[in-house]
């Protein structure tokens, strides 16, 4: 749950506290005889008895076929079948074997899906912090206009930590529903950086929306990486 800073239009800067929206799924299986089913990860198989390592084995799919008819070499029956329950992700090189120093590269592609270009992967450092307050850019972007525009990818939900804050916010909340518009949030002096929450995080353009019912308010930080553009017009038949 990490802790920002944020300046309203009056110039005046909080610390308040941005959290996930999660809502919680309730629902449950349950099998013919009406008990609670749950769902459990079990061992396939090995990487030494795939379908790569036998046929480096035995040389060719059609005999790779007779031995798995003959002798079932694909299988281990001290591991297949086994629960699983606390593992980790690795990675494993041609040779098949575990890798401890991962290079990322970030791959470049073209509208079409071809690759473009391929560059090592930067890590990006946070630029969202209670050091570094998020300042009132004053570009307020309708609605309808920014939900046809961009995909929401994920959203973050301001809160308050005293009554201080808690003024400050519902003023922010109150003023942005009057006006039935978001608030263009970005990074840097002039409010117009994409916001970097975590080291190597992906930056994403903010929009701040706001809601007041009573004397309660609701402030969601709306987070997109992708804007929707119209394709380009096909070329003229000769």
């Amino acid at each position: 749950m990490p802790q920002i800073a944020i300046s309203n239009s009056k110039g005046r800067d909080a610390s308040v506290v941005a959290e996930s929206v999660r809502v919680p799924m309730r629902m449950w299986w349950i099998d013919v005889e009406d008990r609670v089913a749950t769902s459990a990860k079990i061992l396939k198989g090995t990487i030494d008895r795939d379908y790569d390592a036998l046929l480096q084995k035995y040389g060719t799919p059609e005999k790779v076929a007779e031995a798995i008819a003959d002798t079932d070499p694909e299988i281990d029956l001290e591991s297949v079948g086994r629960y699983l329950r606390e593992t980790s992700r690795v990675y494993v090189n041609s040779e098949r074997q575990v890798v401890y120093g991962v290079n990322q590269v970030e791959v470049v592609r073209n509208p079409d899906g071809s690759e473009k270009l391929r560059r090592p992967k930067k890590l990006p450092v946070p630029n969202v912090s209670p050091d570094q307050p998020l300042l009132y850019s004053g570009k307020l972007l309708a609605k309808k206009d920014v939900f046809n525009k961009f995909v929401m990818v994920s959203k973050l939900q301001l809160v308050h930590i005293n009554g201080l804050t808690y003024d400050f916010l519902f003023d922010i909340a109150k003023e942005l529903e009057a006006k039935q518009s978001l608030l263009l949030l970005g990074a840097g002096p002039k409010s117009n950086l994409p916001l970097i929450l975590r080291r190597g995080a992906t930056a994403y353009r903010g929009f701040l929306e706001g809601r007041t019912r009573g004397n309660e308010y609701l402030l969601l930080l709306h987070l997109s990486n992708i804007e929707l553009k119209a394709p380009e017009p096909p070329a003229p038949v000769v």
